[in-house]
């Protein structure tokens, strides 16, 4: 995959198939440690240590519906190609975390891309589901958090088309704002 905020929105869906209530998503940028990190933590159905042995093997998948599962093996493999790292944590009945560290001024590191796009995306499909997204920059922070917004909508549904449309515009302007690096 050409862009990190792709692997987020696979590795998101393993999380939503995996009966996920609440999905967090931090990016790190620690450029003074030459870090790019992506945490995906989600409180789903988990993972059994016979599960999380064989969880980055291409050609191993709990899905039925086709018999491999490339999603954190690319996660994985794009990361340590950068200079990074990857890790997963995860147990039976609590949920998972995946931390990937991409070295942040690596040739190898994918862009993030649209990861606005993405989080609009995931939060216009399940509505029902509480997405925050934190971003760390050297020059400041920011946080989005589907709770907080719907209180803030009053009753109109998160997955409005034209809530939506401000909602990606939001993550955007404050992205800019703290000036992560997306590209």
């Amino acid at each position: 995959m050409k862009e990190i905020s792709l692997h987020v929105l696979d590795i998101v869906q393993n999380s939503i198939t995996a009966g996920a209530t609440k999905i967090q998503v931090e990016v790190d940028e620690q450029v003074s440690k030459d870090e790019y990190i992506v945490e995906i933590v989600d409180n789903g159905c988990g993972m059994d240590s016979e599960q999380l042995k064989q969880v980055d093997d291409p050609f191993y998948t709990t899905r039925t519906t086709r018999k491999v599962g490339l999603g954190l093996s690319l996660f994985k493999q794009n990361a340590e190609q950068s200079g990074g790292s990857f890790h997963i944590e995860s147990e039976k009945g609590k949920g998972t975390k995946v931390r990937a560290v991409f070295g942040f001024d690596n040739i190898d590191r994918p862009i993030m891309g649209d990861i606005a796009g993405t989080m609009t995306l995931l939060i216009g499909a399940n509505p029902e589901i509480r997405f925050i997204y934190n971003h760390h920059t050297p020059l400041s922070d920011f946080e989005f958090d589907t709770e907080e917004a719907k209180r803030e909508l009053e009753g109109l549904p998160i997955n409005n088309k034209q809530v939506l449309k401000m909602l990606k515009e939001i993550i955007n302007d404050n992205l800019e704002f703290i000036e992560a690096k997306l590209s």
